[in-house]
């Protein structure tokens, strides 16, 4: 893999790949733009199966959260870190400590926070070694139940943009994935009488979810092929690929997961096929704005205002597809990528 050639690719600013021989150790931090501000962007715990793997999905979920934050009109710019490793582990504050001394030698360019395989309590380990970390107990915390919110708002914007009323009741919505983020939105189509198909690979997770709501269950390697109205997908990324665009029988897609989709392309076989998609990046950005309520101190009402502005976000980002005759993932793109160059202008200027 050539590094530079792939970090050329997404246009990232840097890419620092750090060991800490004593814990076990081994994560990558990638900063893609500081233009609109420090790179912020959480800290994914996860088993991969090799390196190349590890530094593509930083490097794609950084560049992810860039265009997040720029189109949700945050004053910040774009990171992940990833730590690679059995996520299971319970010895953490060695390994977490570590991660935040590489963090700190960043000097403020890269905000960290929890993500997948990672929690509260271990950010509170990050956090002893330096500032530059968000989603601490007492504080935001848990990001899941507003990125939740902005999800379910951002499904009743494409719900009024495909059938004319964002009413989400007696809708059929799959749900792929039943971690923190997918219980809290199938708790919330529960309220609103959708009915609800979900599944994972662990089991225990979907069980509380149904104890929650009564969803039906399906296997995570049949939902594809359930009839249903809209696809959520809330896991991990690229679960719209070439084989499952062949099965998916549904209308629209709106989740919480980040990369949904497997490559660009398949944003626009979506649209040949006529599924509307929310662009992953937009409809999720609830947990981002979560984590910069807390750092500019906000309460988690004014979070969940700002949240609920997605809906509004995704109505304009669709007619803008409409109108320029382009894919919707590609019409967030060019929303994103506008508001970076515009400040990134403006930043330009010195007195």
């Amino acid at each position: 893999m050539d590094l530079f050639k792939s970090m050329a690719t997404y246009s990232h600013e840097q890419l620092l790949l750090c060991h800490e021989p004593s814990c076990g150790y081994f994560g990558i931090i990638a900063i893609h733009d500081t233009t609109l501000g420090p790179a912020l962007g959480g800290t994914r715990f996860w088993q991969y199966g090799s390196t190349e793997e590890a530094v593509t999905d930083a490097l794609r979920l950084s560049r992810g959260m860039s265009y997040k934050s720029a189109v949700a009109g945050l004053n910040l710019g774009g990171g992940k870190s990833v730590i690679i490793g059995d996520n299971r582990r319970t010895d953490r504050e060695a390994l977490f400590r570590a991660h935040g001394r590489f963090i700190e030698s960043l000097k403020g360019r890269y905000i960290t926070a929890e993500d997948v395989g990672t929690s509260p309590t271990d950010m509170e380990y990050v956090r002893m070694e330096t500032s530059s970390v968000a989603g601490l107990h007492g504080r935001s915390g848990d990001p899941s139940p507003v990125t939740a919110y902005g999800v379910y708002m951002g499904m009743k914007a494409s719900a009024k943009r495909r059938w004319g009323s964002d009413s989400l009741g007696n809708k059929k919505v799959l749900i792929q994935g039943c971690g923190n983020v997918a219980r809290a939105l199938a708790e919330l189509l529960h309220a609103e009488g959708a009915r609800l198909v979900v599944t994972d690979i662990d089991r225990e997770k979907v069980k509380r979810v149904v104890d929650a709501t009564g969803a039906e269950t399906a296997a995570p390697d049949q939902i594809y092929d359930v009839p249903a109205d809209i696809y959520s997908p809330n896991a991990l990324g690229a679960t719209i690929n070439d084989d499952t665009l062949k099965r998916l029988k549904v209308e629209l897609i709106a989740g919480g997961a980040n990369n949904q989709l497997a490559e660009e392309r398949h944003g626009r076989l979506l649209e040949e096929r006529g599924l509307l998609y929310a662009p992953d990046y937009v409809i999720n950005g609830g947990g981002v704005i979560n984590v910069y309520g807390e750092l500019m101190g906000w309460d988690h009402d004014r979070a969940k205002r700002k949240a609920a502005q997605i809906y509004d976000t995704l109505l304009s980002i669709y007619q803008t597809a409409e109108r320029e005759k382009i894919p919707t993932c590609e019409a967030a793109d060019h929303v994103a990528e506008a508001r970076i160059r515009a400040v990134g202008t403006i930043a330009g200027i010195r007195v």
